[in-house]
């Protein structure tokens, strides 16, 4: 026999549309009577034809996630695999599943975006970059389905509900822990200058070079997009200048393994004949040779705001667009010495 709404009511000693509001996920119900209820349905092997649910309710309870990249190229970041992680702790709270983009090129993660929103598949979709001339945000403004950004929108930001770190001071904060060990050749390497976050985390490295009254020689300011055999060549042409640099700041923990072994080709020691400094904190700077002083900028809980975020505003369309800033801190371990 199956069991109804209102067996798992009377077992639970609350109304029937209590349950109701429980299995839509309701936040007009607490969160200890959810669980009280949930309990009940597992005890008694209550469950829902979930198409049923979900067409009752116009929703699909699924989450479209839009990468920085390529499928294949977004896996081997430090970023993508932890903000997916915080993404996927929220939305299991809330019965939410997760689709990804798995388009190869800007063109094909466009396309996926579009079809996933005129197909309805998503209830609303989390960008995991901001872009100059990018297709995605304004599509999705002009579609009006619920959607966040992780990283500062670079158009119309008054509509768009953000979540990001503030780079610019966290990259003014990692220059300064070089630059207070004494260190005044300091060289920047960064990453595609396309996405916000690269230029917000160049401009700190500038506001705090200049901020101590110092030049900032030709030659210091590189990109790398992953890459080992351009990150060598970078390597190269920085030892090569009449006055390398001393330190570094990298703005990424995966080009640093790659600096690192550029580095260690040149047989150039961390931290004794050049210091260093990273971002993310993720498993890659804990592991390298030598652990990595590196900038957290909690990407775990970037990716649950920015879930928690848009599940407010795929119930509640019209509130407030707002933005979460998560805090940063430095975690010094052994590539840094004074010079």
């Amino acid at each position: 026999m199956s069991v109804t709404i209102k067996d798992v009511a009377a077992k639970a000693n609350v109304a029937p549309s209590t349950v109701s509001r429980v299995v839509s996920d309701s936040p007009l119900i607490s969160e200890k009577t959810k669980r009280r209820v949930r309990e009940v349905m597992e005890e008694m092997g209550f469950h829902l034809n979930y198409n049923a649910q979900m067409l009752a309710l116009q929703s699909t309870k699924t989450i479209g996630i839009i990468m920085k990249n390529s499928a294949k190229e977004s896996i081997i970041t430090s970023f993508f695999p932890e903000v997916i992680r915080g993404i996927s702790a929220l939305c299991s709270k809330h019965d939410f599943s997760i689709s990804l983009t798995t388009g190869e090129s800007e063109e094909e993660i466009f396309t996926d975006t579009v079809k996933m929103v005129r197909g309805k598949r998503v209830d609303g979709m989390i960008v995991l970059y901001s872009k100059k001339d990018d297709k995605v945000v304004p599509y999705l403004i002009e579609s009006g389905i619920p959607f966040v950004v992780i990283g500062k929108p670079l158009i119309e930001s008054g509509k768009v509900m953000f979540v990001d770190n503030d780079n610019v001071q966290a990259a003014k904060e990692a220059t300064d822990f070089l630059l207070n060990l004494g260190h005044e050749k300091i060289a920047f390497i960064g990453e595609d200058e396309q996405f916000e976050v690269s230029e917000a985390r160049l401009n700190g490295y500038i506001q705090a070079v200049k901020g101590k009254n110092l030049d900032i020689p030709e030659g210091f300011i590189k990109n790398i997009q992953f890459d080992l055999n351009h990150g060598k060549q970078i390597v190269a042409e920085l030892m090569s200048l009449a006055e390398p640099p001393t330190a570094l700041v990298v703005s990424d923990d995966l080009n640093a393994l790659i600096v690192l072994t550029a580095l260690s080709e040149k047989n150039i020691k961390v931290p004794t004949d050049m210091s260093m400094i990273v971002f993310n904190n993720s498993v890659i700077s804990k592991v390298a040779n030598p652990p990595l002083t590196t900038v957290d900028t909690q990407i775990f809980q970037l990716g649950y705001e920015s879930a928690h975020c848009l599940i407010e505003l795929v119930k509640d369309p019209q509130m407030f667009r707002k933005s979460v800033i998560i805090p940063t801190v430095i975690v010094e371990r052994n590539s840094c010495l004074p010079l």
